[in-house]
């Protein structure tokens, strides 16, 4: 697969993300004047966009590194606040354009500083170490949960989610066919992709019932492009083009600054708010 294939399918996934959201956001919003949501027509539209951006992400990850897939995935808040704003820029905060432009540029860098070949074969350590971080992060699961602490909670929903994105960038290093499924079940890495991912969904969940949308979205999107993009050079051998490491630390920083002023509430809502 080329690597602008690769792009665009990681495109896609975030373009199937954005939708997700809102239409679930639509869904919810219509449960609360009839059906319940799960069986809002919008809501399970929303699931059933969740699910194929969920694939289009796994192809993704096998032929672009984690840094790259996760830091593409973190444009949907851009498209997402364009949505809400009727995909017109120019009913946007002027901050908010800055930011939409931020993120996207920044996608951009990091994107065209990806090397989309990977390894033959991961290191010894890569699965083991993977599984010990796994477990370590389940056991603090319970910890995190009982502080009730909405930025503890979006962190350990961004490390699930980042987990997943990991291990699916770790299994069978190979093309995957029928052929491979068994070999597939008895590899442990795939109950992690099950584990971390259920982790992420509840942890987030649980950080928007607890506190406000806006702050627990930018530690997550942060938590889940830094974290598994550092391992994923560290112990998988995702690589960054020669040349291109400071474009591509320029590019996830000015992403990631972007996605946190997305996040931030607008000013004059808070006032009303407040009076």
């Amino acid at each position: 697969m080329t690597t602008v294939l690769a792009l665009l399918i990681a495109a896609a996934a975030m373009v199937g993300n954005t939708v997700a959201a809102l239409w679930e956001a639509r869904g919810s919003r219509l449960a609360r004047y009839g059906r319940p949501v799960w069986l809002q027509p919008w809501f399970l539209a929303g699931l059933f966009a969740d699910v194929v951006a969920w694939v289009l992400t796994v192809v993704a990850l096998r032929y672009l590194p984690v840094f790259a897939v996760q830091s593409i995935l973190a444009g949907a808040i851009a498209l997402t606040t364009l949505a809400d704003h009727g995909w017109n820029p120019w009913n946007l905060l002027l901050r908010d354009r800055f930011a939409v432009v931020a993120v996207l540029a920044g996608l951009v860098l990091v994107a065209a500083a990806a090397e989309p070949e990977r390894p033959g074969a991961l290191p010894a350590a890569a699965t083991p170490a993977l599984l010990v971080a796994f477990v370590v992060v389940l056991l603090a699961a319970p910890i995190v949960w009982r502080l009730r602490r909405p930025n503890l909670l979006a962190l350990l929903a961004g490390l699930g989610f980042g987990g997943t994105a990991l291990a699916v960038r770790a299994l069978h290093p190979g093309p995957i066919g029928w052929d491979t499924v068994g070999e597939l079940l008895r590899d442990p890495l795939v109950y992690g992709v099950v584990a971390m991912g259920v982790l992420g969904v509840l942890a987030f969940a649980k950080a928007l019932q607890d506190g406000a949308v806006g702050p627990a979205t930018a530690v997550l999107s942060v938590t889940e492009v830094v974290v598994p993009g550092a391992v994923g050079i560290a112990l998988l051998g995702d690589r960054i083009r020669p040349g291109w490491e400071v474009a591509a630390a320029i590019g996830v920083v000015v992403a990631l600054a972007g996605v946190v002023a997305l996040t931030r509430p607008d000013p004059d809502t808070e006032r009303r708010r407040v009076h």
